[in-house]
């Protein structure tokens, strides 16, 4: 059984056990949260799709931590004017371990 869910703007296919990146959510590790946004629904040959949520679906999972991704450089300089500019940027994700999806 697996489940495309939405969460910050993103889709992301999960199934039971798995642990995902999402953005960051101001939620405490060790809370257990629900995301309501089930786009589908697939258990074997029996597929269900949401217009554009399936109704009465909820993925359950524990949150395990709060990350920060890969940094990012950004250098922006323009040519001929003695203008360069460098800086970074790290993102921070929340990551979570799915426990199981709710029909």
């Amino acid at each position: 059984m697996f489940a495309i869910v939405e969460t910050g703007g993103k889709q992301y296919k999960v199934k039971a056990g798995d642990v995902i990146e999402v953005e960051l959510l101001p939620v405490a590790p060790g809370d257990t949260i629900e995301l309501g946004r089930v786009l589908l629904v697939a258990d074997g040959d029996e597929v269900k799709v949401g217009t554009p949520v399936v109704t009465g679906a909820c993925v359950k999972a524990t949150v395990l931590q709060e990350t920060k991704g890969r940094k990012e450089i950004v250098f922006m300089y323009r040519p001929k004017k003695r203008i360069r500019q460098k800086t970074g940027h790290r993102q921070k994700y929340t990551q979570l371990r799915v426990d199981e999806i709710v029909l």
